[in-house]
């Protein structure tokens, strides 16, 4: 994984860790299982229809009471395995940032988000 990539990696990962109250030890793989349950009582689909759709759905997840559980996996890295370009990177990594606030806002009762309500 490239510097810049790992770096963010790891800065989103903690941020959102915070935000979540979680502890997981990698959030942007994007490989993931979801329960019945939770696809059913998340509403997912007034999730953006890009790479921040995964964040957007962990952070519902979150905030719903859901429970996460890791399962390592192996990361490959190469030219065929990543096409983000940097601009592209800076982007996800703004709008994951974005759905973090949007959560705050929603949890202090400042902002009402229809991503964090039944």
């Amino acid at each position: 994984m490239p510097w810049w990539k790992r770096a963010a990696n790891r800065f989103l990962t903690g941020a959102e860790n915070r935000l979540m109250g979680t502890q997981l030890s990698e959030l942007h793989t994007g490989y993931r299982a979801f329960s019945r349950k939770l696809l059913l009582e998340v509403p997912f689909l007034r999730n953006s229809l890009d790479f921040a759709f995964d964040t957007e759905l962990l952070m519902q997840a979150s905030h719903f009471g859901f429970r996460f559980h890791e399962v390592p996996c192996a990361t490959i890295y190469n030219n065929e395995a990543s096409s983000v370009s940097f601009r592209q990177g800076v982007v996800y990594g703004v709008k994951s940032l974005s759905v973090g606030a949007r959560l705050v806002l929603h949890r202090r009762g400042i902002w009402r988000s229809k991503k964090f309500q039944a």
